[in-house]
């Protein structure tokens, strides 16, 4: 008995000075973003002074949208094609080059960011070479950049869903009839709709997040905000970009919680119908 108590306070205590290692940072900049004082680890008064000079700051703001415009475009494409590779690997049958195929697909998992930009860069100089005319370096590329390692990650959580689903659903509704078309859309899509929802939210927090691969890939008119953030960090920290990550921070604690309440109710509907469509013809044969 007490050998347990002992075990459970020493267990809080761990994970307490787990969540301030973790937090205690986010929290000190949170707080310091309201600083009157042009020094950022000195503390002059409260104020919202630098949240008015970061949105007055145009070269930041249109470099966040640049990242938030790319994210999305990333996050959608990567659903879609992550989406296509996890069927192939989890549904088709084995076909020649599935393994190299599936390791093609997880390279980007385990391999340096610096590689992949590179890579991708001398890729982008080739094709232009190839045509006679080089490639504009800018959202385009970018995108392509993202989308290329993102793909990487949708297709592992998304594997990971459809290994686990009971494919006894699909068999069922292909001996009712319908096609393979009909059957992902009404069976097998309602039911990875979670999986599909977290990797969209992963490949928009990679995509906004990334600073090397889009150093290679970008051009003089597509900077994003990571890009914008180094840069001026180099210089000296202001007190703006205090204020810019607290609002990002707000931002992407917002969409997680939104994502997770998605999730969680979709989740909750599926067993719901899952229930209702074991206790069908029960029901109805007790009566």
């Amino acid at each position: 008995m007490i050998a347990a108590g002992r075990n459970s306070r020493a267990s809080w205590t761990m994970l307490a000075i787990g969540f301030v290692f973790l937090y205690a940072p986010i929290v000190s900049l949170i707080i310091y973003s309201f600083n009157e004082s042009r020094l950022v680890t000195v503390w002059g008064g409260f104020s919202f002074k630098w949240y008015g000079e970061l949105f007055n700051d145009r070269q930041l703001m249109d470099a966040a949208w640049v990242s938030i415009q790319l994210a999305f475009y990333t996050a959608w494409s990567s659903v879609a094609l992550g989406t296509v590779a996890a069927m192939m690997l989890t549904r088709f049958r084995r076909f020649r080059g599935k393994t190299l195929f599936g390791a093609m697909i997880t390279a980007p998992l385990v391999m340096p960011e610096v590689i992949t930009g590179l890579s991708l860069l001398l890729m982008f100089v080739f094709i232009g070479d190839l045509i006679g005319s080089p490639i504009t370096r800018g959202m385009g590329t970018m995108w392509i950049a993202h989308t290329t390692f993102s793909v990487a990650f949708v297709t592992v959580v998304v594997s990971s869903r459809l290994t686990e689903m009971d494919r006894s659903l699909e068999e069922a509704a292909m001996d009712l009839g319908a096609n393979r078309l009909k059957v992902f859309f009404v069976i097998t899509l309602p039911i990875i709709a979670p999986a599909l929802m977290a990797g969209w939210l992963l490949a928009f927090t990679l995509s906004l997040d990334d600073l090397v691969i889009a150093s290679f890939v970008s051009g003089p008119a597509s900077t994003t905000l990571p890009m914008k953030v180094f840069s001026s960090v180099r210089m000296g920290v202001s007190p703006k970009i205090n204020a810019l990550a607290s609002l990002w921070i707000l931002a992407v604690s917002l969409a997680a919680v939104i994502g997770w309440w998605l999730m969680a109710r979709s989740e909750r509907q599926r067993r719901r119908e899952m229930q209702m469509a074991v206790q069908g013809p029960h029901s109805g044969a007790g009566t």
